[in-house]
């Protein structure tokens, strides 16, 4: 069984990429409605997945991306950005950062499910 933390602080995004996750089978979901609160599940379940929105209230989303991918235990979950953010700067600071992919909202089901099935191999 899989594992997937949901980082955004919309309950319909959270609410929607949830189904789509967990339609895909055999990945188990929690959520965090802020940066500061995915900081604190961290530590506390491994997570085989990141999904992560930009604008969040404390800590936005590329700061948590930063802080996953240079630290040793996190550092190799995939991060993938799901963001109505899409400028290209935005993409870019996102990849530098070492995410995975960047997901533009709104976004179809079976792209985000791709993506997903990409990072996690099945």
């Amino acid at each position: 069984m899989k594992s997937a933390l949901i980082v955004d602080d919309s309950n319909t995004a959270r609410s929607l990429i949830r189904f789509l996750i967990e339609d895909m089978d055999d990945i188990n979901v929690s959520e965090a409605s802020t940066g500061f609160e995915a900081l604190k599940s961290l530590p506390h379940q491994p997570f085989d997945i990141i999904l992560v929105d930009i604008n969040m209230p404390d800590i936005n989303g590329l700061e948590l991306i930063h802080f996953v991918k240079s630290t040793d235990r996190y550092k190799n979950i995939p991060v993938i950005i799901v963001s109505t953010e899409s400028s290209e700067e935005d993409k870019k600071r996102g990849m530098a950062l070492g995410a995975f992919a960047y997901v533009t909202k709104p976004f179809k089901s079976e792209e985000l499910q791709g993506v997903v099935k990409k990072a996690l191999n099945l």
